[in-house]
């Protein structure tokens, strides 16, 4: 008991302040504040007995997290997609018709040109018919990221009945034709001498042949709503190729197209 005390005094004395002498300051340690995602607030929610409102609130927080999440991805996904700087190759010549000498990339030159840089960054495309009529026919290009955030461009027209082919070769065609600008569209890109390569005063034999589609569509349309339906097809595929005058040549075409359909009613 007696070395108990004892030892219980010199703790005391060596607890007292010695003249001279400071004692090195001691740092208490912080609590670091971390945010909590939506996942973990969900789980703590569950582990507590949330009631069913609360939970529903919480895993609807998480879906738009996550969205946002899988949008940032996709964005840095295509940003560095984009620094790439793929370049398409013109590997079909046109052998007749107004545009006999020029240049254009088919379908599978498109894909090979992008496939390669997209998956290198997560990216991957694919098209879907998301209409398909008698007389008209609109494709889907759906750009996906790894992440789970997609982006798509849809573009229209009638089968291509020119040059003698039949019903399928008609839609096959005009369905190969979307499915070539739609990817162009959605990724961003042009040919290789499109501003100069071409008819229409330095305009792109691909511009040109979009120009001539649109203008044909408008003037052959035998009611105002179709007209109208091929302008929500053209003005943004139009955009996308970033020529006023393409853009402004269509629109005139499909206002006078209006034009006289009101004038005959």
């Amino acid at each position: 008991m007696n070395r108990v005390i004892e030892q219980t005094e010199m703790d005391v004395v060596d607890a007292m302040p010695v003249e001279g002498y400071t004692p090195p300051a001691i740092s208490t340690p912080r609590t670091a504040i971390v945010a909590a995602t939506p996942a973990q607030l969900l789980q703590i929610a569950v582990e507590r007995g949330a009631d069913l409102s609360q939970l529903e609130k919480l895993m609807d927080l998480q879906e738009r997290y996550e969205a946002k999440e899988a949008k940032r991805a996709y964005d840095a996904a295509f940003a560095a997609f984009k620094a790439e700087a793929v370049k398409i190759v013109k590997g079909k010549s046109v052998t007749d018709g107004p545009l006999k000498g020029k240049s254009y990339a088919e379908l599978h030159d498109v894909v090979n040109a992008v496939t390669a840089a997209l998956s290198k960054h997560g990216l991957s495309s694919s098209w879907k018919l998301t209409r398909d009529e008698k007389d008209w026919m609109e494709v889907t290009c759906y750009l996906r990221h790894v992440s789970g955030h997609q982006e798509s461009v849809s573009m229209g027209g009638p089968p291509d009945a020119g040059g003698a082919k039949n019903a399928i070769q008609a839609r096959a065609s005009t369905k190969t034709y979307l499915e070539r600008y739609t990817l162009k569209a959605i990724t961003g890109l042009s040919e290789q001498d499109d501003d100069n390569n071409g008819a229409g005063g330095g305009r792109g034999t691909e511009i040109q042949a979009l120009v001539d589609q649109f203008v044909k569509q408008a003037k052959e349309a035998e009611t105002e709503q179709f007209v109208r339906d091929v302008w929500k097809i053209a003005a943004p595929a139009l955009r996308a190729t970033k020529d006023t005058a393409a853009f402004n040549d269509v629109k005139k075409a499909v206002e006078s197209k209006i034009a006289d359909f009101k004038a005959a009613a």
